[in-house]
């Protein structure tokens, strides 16, 4: 894990998709997921990722330990969240802020108790005695060179039951170094002028600087969080798609971008508004959820259209009926209601992928239609760039890239009389003109089929001897019912050095797999730079 560059650090973008999003109902993060969610949030370029709560759980604390090994940030500071120390002991002899500073986290996150019936029937102690609480832990992780924000849970309520203690807790966290104080609006239940009012009092009658964190309940996060920056506040809290417990957290994605576009405040690097809408879609693929269809900017429904009166305004000046333009965050108009990729997206995307499209529109329009077309068939490439990338690479050359033809391919799962099960797959192929069969057992039909399929290509290719398959899901797409629906295959790989994703589509799963396992081993070896047959 590597330093980010240095960002302009008067307006903050925090993140906490990774603790505070986990929390939503259906939500089950592995620690494989995790790291997947915070390159795609340090390649949109927000400034914090708030990573868990290392010490809390095994999980947590694994994700610390590769994301210092496996990730280079570029734009984020990894964030660790934990509590002030406990009451009647000191901040050096807390085992939990031991584990805040063992994650090595440069920034870490204090969750302090604003609200008094809280701090005396939750915490069980004095209300002078959390006060200490919250200087002491700031104080000591200052000393040990971490930046510190402070969380003020359930502040807006405290607020409203005792504002003099209430800001006693800002005042303590803000003397004692914290870098930033974070009203939390934890119940969800505040109202825009309501957060107006309070973030501008405390302000002025503290002076720290503040931040905000809202949660939906009353479907007001996005508007009570800009409504704290009308206020004064310099930092947000979000989470990717609002995902959050309960109905959710702020939404990230239109809250940067009402700050980008509607404020003026550049908050993200040169260029990274522009891949909000797939950021969005790879992270709702990620924690195996449908995307929203009529989320603000980046839902496919966002910029549709429906015939007759619009359309007919539309014709004439697409700002007739848009209040931005749709590329601005990578989106796109449509006039029909059906997955559509423009061609902004794709010519930026052959770009990032370091394949020049040079302003062939041929090329890039047959591109748009074979996106399209495979799209209606279930596919995704929000969350699978490598497969798009060879459909780009096919496009662009007039034939697919070949390392290898397959002749067959066939997976057997034996029931056994003991309940056991053995499941077993053969794979024929031909790979620079040598026919190689090779059989393999695995513990499900996919790990067979990808056990077969290395043993045939290692053969010819040995580059493939350090390709991991490291994370698979299915998704039974919506359109049909039970065993008779169409079937999305997500393919994680690694070879030691980066992950990239591939995607399937059949009515078998098998077979969807099978297109992902080709499309993964195919990648693979682009990778490695081999010479296709």
């Amino acid at each position: 894990m590597t330093a980010p560059s240095e960002l302009d650090d008067s307006f903050h973008v925090f993140d906490t998709t990774l603790r505070d999003g986990a929390q939503r109902e259906g939500i089950n993060l592995t620690v494989a997921d995790k790291l997947a969610i915070a390159r795609h949030l340090d390649e949109f370029g927000v400034g914090f990722i708030e990573g868990g709560w290392p010490g809390a759980n095994p999980r947590d604390t694994e994700f610390f330990a590769r994301a210092r090994q496996e990730i280079e940030f570029r734009h984020a500071q990894l964030v660790a969240f934990g509590a002030t120390r406990r009451a009647d002991t000191t901040a050096d002899q807390d085992p939990q802020v031991k584990a805040l500073l063992d994650s090595g986290a440069p920034v870490i996150t204090l969750v302090a108790k604003s609200h008094d019936r809280h701090v005396e029937l939750a915490l069980r102690t004095t209300l002078d005695e959390n006060l200490a609480m919250v200087r002491d832990t700031v104080s000591h992780l200052k000393a040990q060179g971490r930046r510190v924000f402070v969380d003020c849970e359930h502040f807006f309520d405290g607020y409203r039951a005792n504002p003099e203690y209430a800001k006693a807790v800002v005042r303590a966290a803000s003397e004692a170094g914290a870098d930033v104080v974070v009203l939390c609006d934890t119940n969800g239940g505040m109202l825009p002028a309501q957060i107006q009012a309070v973030v501008a009092t405390v302000l002025a009658d503290t002076g720290a600087r503040l931040g905000i964190h809202a949660q939906d309940d009353t479907g007001c996060a996005v508007a009570n969080t800009l409504a704290a920056v009308d206020a004064g506040a310099t930092h947000v809290q979000c989470t990717a798609n609002g995902y959050g417990e309960r109905v959710g957290n702020a939404n990230l994605f239109p809250v940067v971008a009402a700050l980008e576009l509607k404020y003026g405040k550049k908050v993200l690097p040169d260029g990274r508004l522009r891949e909000m809408t797939r950021i969005s879609h790879a992270i709702a693929e990620v924690v195996n959820l449908t995307p929203s269809t009529h989320q603000p900017y980046v839902g496919v429904s966002a910029f549709a259209h429906k015939a007759g009166l619009h359309a007919s305004a539309i014709k004439v000046d697409p700002d007739l009926y848009q209040h931005i333009d749709p590329e601005q965050v990578g989106n796109t108009m449509r006039m029909l209601v059906s997955d559509m990729a423009g061609r902004a997206s794709i010519e930026l995307k052959g770009k990032e992928l370091g394949i020049d499209l040079g302003g062939d529109r041929e090329l890039v329009g047959r591109v748009v239609e074979r996106v399209k077309e495979r799209e209606l068939k279930g596919y995704t490439y929000e969350a699978a760039d490598a497969s798009f990338e060879l459909l780009l690479r096919a496009e662009a050359e007039g034939r697919p890239l070949r390392y290898f033809e397959v002749e067959s391919w066939r997976a057997i799962v034996e029931d056994r009389p003991d309940g056991t099960h053995a499941n077993e797959a053969t794979v024929k192929l031909w790979a620079k003109s040598e026919r190689i069969v090779a059989t393999a057992e695995g513990n499900g039909p996919v790990n067979a089929l990808d056990r077969a399929l290395r043993v045939a290509l290692e053969k010819i290719y040995p580059q493939l001897a350090k390709l991991e398959l490291v994370d698979y899901k299915v998704r039974i797409l919506e359109g049909k019912h039970g065993t008779q629906s169409t079937t999305r295959v997500l393919i994680s790989t690694s070879d030691g050095e980066g992950e990239w994703s591939t995607v399937g589509v059949a009515e078998n799963v098998i077979a969807a797999s099978w297109q992902a396992l080709e499309d993964a081993y195919t990648y693979g070896l682009l990778r490695a730079q081999v010479e296709p047959a």
